[in-house]
């Protein structure tokens, strides 16, 4: 009978729903392992979670600090840029004004010395026309008492004589030249 009442026994109780001793075994030993992860596994579990998460808070401020600072040094960097292109500027103005400024004194020197080629030129100009009309005079002269010679039949040799002949024509010469102008 024992058998039977084993066999009814395990008809009427469901697979699904376990016996009373075992429940009561399962929720000790459950509250037993519970408590064990609570007191031993949990405050180590959180101690993990807080350092991740203030380093993590610290990456933040850090990363913070970093891109405060990072746009310091990129300001910083604009307004040494914009001083170094002012200073470009400046320095490209200057180099212009002293081009021009050299452009001008060069001028002024080529105009000097222009002026000074001229006045010598001038000079030579001058200094070969006397000597040519000192040549010509002489020239003229003496084919002048040369010819005057041969007119008159007799020797103009003298030379004071020459002279004050060469000068009455020449100066004949220049008072017809005067006159035709």
């Amino acid at each position: 009978m024992n058998a039977l009442f084993l066999a009814a026994e395990a008809e009427t109780q469901n697979p699904l729903v376990p016996h009373l001793d075992e429940l009561v075994i399962g929720l000790l030993a459950f509250a037993i392992v519970f408590g064990f992860l609570a007191k031993k596994l949990l405050p180590n579990i959180n101690k993990v979670l807080d350092e991740r998460r203030e380093a993590i808070e610290g990456g933040i401020e850090k990363a913070d600090a970093a891109k405060l600072e990072a746009e310091s040094v990129l300001e910083q960097y604009k307004a040494q840029l914009a001083e170094a292109r002012h200073e470009a500027a400046r320095l490209r103005q200057e180099a212009q004004e002293q081009g021009a400024a050299l452009i001008l004194e060069m001028r002024a020197e080529g105009q000097r010395q222009r002026e000074e080629i001229i006045a010598a030129g001038h000079t030579q100009i001058e200094a070969d026309r006397k000597q040519a009309a000192q040549s010509l005079r002489q020239d003229v002269g003496k084919l002048a008492t040369d010819l005057a010679g041969k007119l008159v039949g007799e020797s103009l040799e003298d030379h004071a004589r020459q002279s004050r002949t060469v000068d009455r024509f020449l100066a004949d010469l220049e008072e017809k030249a005067g006159a035709a102008r």
